[in-house]
């Protein structure tokens, strides 16, 4: 009677309801090993113990979307709308429900909810770690193009070109004096 139940049949329950991880009263009531509108009766009875961050009722519409994630044969013909029951609701089932198999589920569901709550934790160090290397290598990044754009400012850079300086034997033709000069000197050296 020690393994009732295994891990992935508990994990498999488990579901995200309004930011909350809970199982459906159905669901409990089949590991329990007891009727499902037992359980509930259990609990009415004893109804004190339960506050609505222990247990809560789906809405209609909650209800319509999880019979649409389980295909709507499986859930025949409920009347009511169910019970979900948060870690905290399940530990408060066990002293509801005093049976043998109640505890001894209770016990391998409550070690569920540790290894999800440790799994989630991890989980959480490693995507902040993951945010750390991000944001490092974004700087980087950044510092990196910064670099690149200096390169190519470098690269497309276009020097205007420069006024020389001195004598230049092309412009210096050009110039009217120059000219003179020059036919002087022809002539000269012609004579």
């Amino acid at each position: 009677m020690k393994n009732l139940i295994t891990q992935n049949q508990i994990e498999s329950k488990i579901l995200l309801i309004r930011g909350h991880k809970v199982m459906l009263d159905r669901d409990l009531a089949e590991l329990y090993g007891v009727k499902t509108k037992s359980l509930n009766l259990a609990v009415k009875r004893n109804i004190d113990r339960f506050p609505n961050d222990f247990m809560f009722q789906l809405t209609k519409e909650e209800f319509t979307n999880l019979r649409f994630q389980f295909e709507t044969s499986s859930w025949g013909g409920i009347r009511y709308l169910p019970y979900v029951f948060t870690e905290q609701g399940v530990a408060m089932l066990s002293t509801v429900l005093n049976s043998k198999r109640a505890m001894q589920v209770n016990i391998g569901i409550m070690r569920v909810f540790v290894n999800i709550r440790k799994l989630v934790s991890t989980n959480k160090e490693i995507l902040s770690k993951l945010e750390q290397l991000e944001n490092k290598y974004e700087k980087h990044d950044k510092q990196i193009y910064a670099i690149f754009e200096q390169i190519r400012e470098f690269l497309t850079f276009q020097e205007k070109p420069k006024k020389q300086i001195g004598f230049s034997p092309e412009k210096s033709l050009k110039h009217p004096q120059n000219k003179k000069r020059l036919k002087a000197n022809n002539y000269k050296l012609q004579e």
